[in-house]
């Protein structure tokens, strides 16, 4: 009770001091003006020019936004939720690319140009493996700008990257970042595997899915496909499709041809040998795969096979790779050209493999 008092007659004993202080500050200074009639906006400091890495930004979005779209996909049940993404004009014909997982099964679906522009569109046809969809305008339309595409063969770790696209329906929002990893294996929707797959830091988020991956060029280098993160937000590790599998993908889509093609069972790096070319090294094989039964050997640079060449052709990247494997059929026998690390130094052998359908995960 007393430790009560005594902190009660502080607390005043406080106060009052404070009270005091505060009479003689206002008897011994005049009082403060809040506000005066002579206000004026403060004169504006001219900036000068946009330094060249924001230029270069300014640029790429000028250049590319009138490509990008806002694409929205109704539900087709009672209970399911509306689908949003992004997409890019493909040519002047009306077609336009996004991913699978966007139109999820949709086959009517609605396409925002810049100016709030909307047009409905029909999906044309999926690859559900590799994640694209192409849908077609279901009226045409003049002035269409067909986005600028590039290569993906010569990427390189560290270069700068943008991308483009509607997180969370934010429309037309630009992000910038650098290639963080190449040749990433990821899981699509689908349940299968997408190889190649570009890594990059740029902020990517929900709706930017099927939205560019840009370079410095403002050339589609990708397209944005997926995110890691345990909160289902940017954590700075976005993935895209390579651009030239879209490139090679889409015009068969199109065509209407959908067969699956065939592959040797295996994932892949891109790895530089000491002869200066750059050749895809596998890293991992899967089981029961033709590159399994074959003999063939996943690991890092001094245990897994590098592969040179396929039937008597150079493979210099995963593009060639994929590309010559396009030319055949599931079941075809191959004869793969690898390098092989061995106790006695390098060895080269040439390996007979059985073309195996895409492994689907469970």
């Amino acid at each position: 009770m007393a430790d009560t008092a005594s902190r009660i007659s502080i607390l005043l004993i406080g106060a009052l001091a404070g009270s005091t202080a505060w009479i003689a500050f206002t008897r011994n200074h005049a009082p403060i003006e809040l506000y005066s009639s002579d206000a004026e906006p403060r004169p504006v400091v001219a900036r000068g020019d946009l330094s060249l890495d924001e230029q270069t930004r300014v640029e790429i979005f000028q250049q590319v936004a009138p490509s990008v779209v806002h694409i929205r996909a109704a539900p087709t049940r009672l209970g399911e939720n509306e689908s949003t993404g992004t997409g890019f004009v493909w040519d002047a014909n009306g077609y336009v690319v996004t991913n699978q997982h966007v139109v999820d099964g949709r086959q009517q679906v609605q396409v925002r140009f810049s100016g709030r522009r909307e047009f409905p569109a029909q999906v044309v046809g999926v690859n559900i493996k590799e994640d694209i969809a192409v849908l077609k305008l279901l009226q045409p339309l003049s002035g269409l700008r067909p986005i600028p595409i590039g290569s993906s063969d010569d990427l390189r770790v560290g270069q700068s990257v943008f991308a483009i696209g509607n997180p969370f329906g934010l429309t037309r929002s630009l992000s910038a970042g650098i290639i963080s990893a190449l040749g990433r294996v990821i899981q699509s929707r689908g349940r299968s595997r997408i190889e190649g797959a570009i890594q990059t830091d740029a902020a990517i988020n929900p709706g930017n899915s099927g939205g560019p991956l840009l370079d410095s060029a403002g050339l589609l280098i990708g397209m944005n496909t997926a995110i890691y993160s345990p909160s289902g937000t940017n954590a700075g590790i976005g993935f895209a499709i390579p651009a030239d599998r879209i490139n090679e993908l889409v015009p068969d889509i199109i065509r209407g041809l959908t067969e699956e093609r065939p592959v040797l069972g295996a994932d892949y790096t891109p790895i530089d040998l000491n002869d200066g070319t750059q050749r895809p090294l596998i890293t991992s094989i899967d089981p029961g795969s033709g590159a399994s039964r074959a003999g063939l050997r996943a690991g890092d640079a001094n245990t897994g096979d590098v592969i040179l060449g396929i039937d008597g052709v150079t493979i210099q990247s995963v593009t060639d790779l994929l590309r010559f494997l396009k030319r055949k059929r599931i079941g075809d026998v191959v004869v793969v050209e690898v390098l092989r690390a061995t106790s006695e130094g390098d060895e080269r052998l040439k390996i007979r493999v059985r073309l195996s359908a895409p492994l689907r995960t469970r």
